[in-house]
C-alpha cells in the first residue's frame, strides 16, 4: 500500500458500523488495523457504489477448495482456509467430524498449531458425542456417549484451541459434559440430538449456549411436543446457527429464527465440506463417501445431506436479496455474533478503530468484489473486473 506508514483510506462506500449504515463513509487502514484518523498522504481507494462490511466469521466449517479440515495435511487445511478467505471469511473455526477418539486427538494437535499461527481461530468438534438416530453424515459405528473424561481428552489435546463441541446432551454424560466445557471456556453446542423440550432446557441451564445448525439433525416442532427447536429459539442465552444455502432450510424457517430469536442471536454458518469453492464430484467427509451434484452434497450411502458447498459471500447475498433481511441484521449474524461467541470481538467482527482490518467489499447487487485480511488485500477490488 502506498502512503504514510502503509495508510489507506477506503472512501465513498456504504459502510456498515455497529451504530448503523454510513453512506459515503470512510474506513482507514493503518498497519493491519483500522485507524481513527489518516495522515494527509494516505492512499485513497474510491469505493463509491459499493458496500464495506466486516470480514465474515465462520464458526462451523469442515473444509473447502477440495481440502478437508478433518483429514488433510496442514498445507491442505491452509488451502481450504484460503478458499474461504477468497469468499470473505477472514476468521474461520475448523470443524472436525466423527472419528476414532485417538485420531481426533491427534488431529486436534495439528489444528492447534494452525491456531497458534493465526491461520484459523480454533477447533470445533462435531461428533462423536451425538445421537445415532440423528447422526446425519457421521459414521454410526464411531459414535459414543458424551463421557466427560473423553470430552476432556479432546479439549486437552487442543492445547487451548478448542472453541466448541457439539453434543447430544440427552445422552448419558451429556449434562456433565456441558458443565465441563463451560468450566473450561469451551462452547457447548446442542446438535445431532433427539432431545425433548425439557431436556434441552436442562442442557441450557447447565451451560449450553449454541444450537448446531438449528432445525437440521433434530426433531421438528409439534404442538404437543415442541422439542429442542422451541427451547433453543426462546432462550436468550442461546445463539442459533443457520445454514442459508437454499437446501438446508426453507426461507420461512430462516425468517422464523430471525424473527423469534432476533438478529443478535443468529450465527450464519457454512457447515462447508471439501467441495465448497471447488465443484461437483465425489468427496469424503471423514470416513464417509459424499457425492456432490449441482452444489448439493449427499452421502453416497443413504442420501443424507452431508454438509454444504456454501461460502459466506453467497449466504450474505441470499440473505439480503432473496430473504430480504436488513443488511445490518445479516452483518450481525455473519460477523459480530460469531466473533462475540468465540471471544474475539475485541479483534474482529466489526469495523472499529483498533480492530484488525478485516473487511469485505460488495457491489450494489451484493456480489463480492474485495476481501482484506489484516490490512492486506486477498481479493483486490481494483483488480476485479465487472
Amino acid at each position: 500500500m502506498a502512503g504514510s506508514a502503509h495508510s489507506t483510506v477506503l472512501s465513498g462506500a456504504r459502510v456498515v458500523l455497529p451504530t448503523g449504515i454510513v453512506a459515503g463513509g470512510r474506513v482507514i487502514v493503518e498497519g493491519g488495523r483500522i485507524a481513527g484518523s489518516a495522515p494527509e498522504d494516505a492512499a485513497v481507494v474510491d469505493l463509491s457504489g459499493h458496500w464495506v462490511v466486516p470480514g465474515f466469521v465462520d464458526m462451523h466449517n469442515h473444509g473447502g477448495g477440495g481440502a478437508s479440515f478433518t483429514s488433510g495435511t496442514a498445507e491442505e487445511v491452509l488451502k481450504g482456509v484460503r478458499t474461504h478467505r477468497e469468499h470473505g471469511t477472514t476468521t474461520l473455526v475448523a470443524s472436525t467430524v466423527t472419528g476414532d477418539l485417538d485420531e481426533l486427538a491427534r488431529r486436534a494437535g495439528l489444528l492447534a498449531e494452525l491456531t497458534q499461527q493465526g491461520e484459523i481461530a480454533g477447533i470445533h468438534f462435531e461428533g462423536p458425542f451425538i445421537n445415532p438416530c440423528r447422526k446425519g453424515a457421521h459414521k454410526a459405528e464411531l459414535l459414543r456417549d458424551p463421557d466427560p473424561a473423553e470430552v476432556r481428552k479432546l479439549v486437552d489435546a487442543s492445547h487451548g484451541a478448542a472453541r466448541m463441541v457439539t453434543l447430544a446432551t440427552e445422552l448419558p454424560g451429556g449434562l456433565d459434559s456441558v458443565r465441563l466445557l463451560a468450566e473450561h471456556g469451551v462452547i457447548a453446542a446442542i446438535g445431532h440430538t433427539d432431545s425433548t423440550y425439557d431436556q434441552t432446557r436442562q442442557a441450557i441451564d447447565a451451560g449450553a449456549t449454541v444450537a448446531t445448525h438449528l432445525y437440521n439433525a433434530m426433531p421438528g416442532m409439534e404442538h404437543r411436543a415442541p422439542g429442542p427447536i422451541a427451547a433453543l429459539l426462546e432462550d436468550e442465552r442461546v445463539t442459533v446457527e443457520l445454514i442459508n444455502d437454499g437446501t438446508h432450510l426453507h426461507p420461512a424457517m430462516l425468517e422464523l429464527a430471525f424473527h423469534h430469536a432476533g438478529a443478535h442471536r443468529v450465527a450464519l454458518i457454512t457447515d462447508a465440506m471439501d467441495a465448497a469453492g471447488f465443484g461437483d464430484g465425489t468427496y469424503h467427509l471423514g470416513p464417509l463417501e459424499v457425492e456432490v451434484k449441482q452444489g448439493v452434497a449427499r452421502l453416497v450411502e443413504g442420501g443424507s445431506i452431508a454438509g454444504s458447498t456454501l461460502t459466506l459471500d453467497t449466504a450474505f447475498k441470499r440473505s439480503v436479496t432473496l430473504d430480504r433481511l436488513p443488511v445490518e441484521s445479516v452483518v450481525q449474524a455473519i460477523s459480530a455474533n460469531p466473533a462475540r461467541l468465540l471471544g474475539l470481538y475485541d479483534q474482529v467482527g466489526s469495523l472499529e478503530p483498533g480492530k484488525h482490518a478485516d473487511l469485505v467489499v460488495l457491489d450494489a447487487t451484493f456480489d463480492l468484489k474485495g476481501v482484506m485480511r489484516r490490512g492486506e488485500w486477498i481479493v483486490n477490488p481494483l483488480e476485479v473486473h465487472p
